[in-house]
């Protein structure tokens, strides 16, 4: 072919080109001026295009879900009861769903339980005042905090008496409160709070709040277990049909009271199968983000039984058997030794907390 014939071809190409930008130049020329501050001339490769393309079906995939999961809810709660135990500062939150019936709320744990923990507390919080500033006289921006407190302290030990609480136990709170209020009078005093004086603080009233937590913990267990007594033998026959759900993070996950009172009902074959222990980010969650929770584990498992013949399947990570196996074979390739748990069957009834035995104090009577 001619070289002229190639030369003219080349021409009559970039000519093309510039007629066409100067088209698009025109274009925006054209536009009305209110709009060049946002025009422009756009490009996106063909490949940005098509993997935002395939990136969008996971995003629509949630979408779908969204719209599906408020069906999957409606009908799993007209098949079967539901319990929602709902962390509070109030000692637990119980919500009973029956199906074509309005939701039941339990009655509330005796505020004695309330009062127990607002005293413990006060006094482990002493602590968090102090925290900053031990053994830095120079530094007094302590004293507005601990002073307001105290006269909340003073105000509570002043009302003591009036309070639903047994004699037992008054003179129990009394002595801690007195303690508190001593504390923090000799370190306005000293004007310092050092740490020789916190560390035996600690240790005097360590042996009340004991007491404190037991009381607590008794009051609270013995209130739920009798509420679900009592809807147990409401359910009836519909009891092996009802799924429960508890709430709770990470640091209240070990020795969860509420899951654990639920598991006396429910037995060890309903764990992670009619009773799931649901972690979330913070102490307390709302009734509906529980069930969105609840409803996308039974939907999922329908899922993973469809698609893999396993209803328990998608209880787990779903790449977690499968990464499992790369991280053995990628750590022989670096030289190291896997550590791993050991795997563990889809529908396991394992407790949903730490369940393997050692050595050490597992509770605070073990503590000398």
């Amino acid at each position: 072919m001619p070289d002229s014939f190639l030369r003219r071809c080349a021409h009559a190409l970039a000519a093309a080109v510039l007629l066409s930008a100067a088209a698009t130049a025109a274009k925006a020329a054209d536009l009305p001026s209110y709009m060049q501050p946002i025009s422009g001339h756009t490009t996106a490769s063909a490949t940005d295009t098509a993997t935002k393309n395939v990136l969008a079906l996971n995003a629509g995939m949630f979408e779908l879900y969204g719209d599906a999961a408020a069906i999957f809810r409606a009908n799993i709660l007209k098949q079967h009861p539901v319990i929602l135990a709902l962390f509070s500062g109030a000692g637990g939150h119980l919500i009973l769903y029956r199906p074509g019936q309005a939701p039941l709320d339990a009655p509330p744990v005796p505020v004695v339980y309330q009062l127990l923990k607002s005293i413990g507390h006060s006094t482990m919080a002493l602590a968090e005042v102090a925290g900053p500033y031990l053994d830095n006289p120079a530094d007094q921006s302590w004293r507005g905090a601990l002073l307001a407190y105290r006269s909340r302290m003073q105000s509570a030990l002043d009302g003591l008496d009036a309070t639903p609480m047994q004699p037992e136990w008054r003179d129990n709170n009394r002595t801690i409160l007195q303690n508190n209020i001593a504390f923090m009078d000799d370190c306005a005093a000293e004007g310092v709070i050092s740490f020789a004086a916190l560390e035996q603080f600690s240790k005097k009233q360590a042996p009340y709040l004991k007491k404190d937590v037991t009381w607590a913990a008794t009051t609270q267990v013995n209130h739920w277990m009798g509420v679900l007594a009592d809807w147990k033998q409401m359910l009836g026959d519909s009891w092996p049909e009802t799924y429960a759900a508890s709430n709770t993070i990470y640091v209240a996950r070990q020795n969860n009271v509420l899951f654990s009172v639920l598991a006396q009902f429910f037995g060890q074959e309903a764990i992670n199968n009619r009773l799931m222990l649901i972690e979330t980010v913070s102490f307390t969650t709302t009734p509906e983000d529980m069930l969105d929770s609840l409803t996308r584990i039974i939907a999922d498992r329908s899922v993973g039984a469809l698609f893999f013949g396993n209803y328990h399947l998608m209880d787990y990570e779903l790449m977690g058997g499968d990464a499992r196996v790369a991280i053995i074979a990628e750590s022989a390739k670096r030289g190291m030794t896997p550590f791993l748990p050991p795997a563990v069957p889809f529908g396991s009834n394992q407790w949903p907390t730490l369940i393997t035995p050692g050595p050490g104090p597992a509770s605070i009577a073990d503590l000398k």
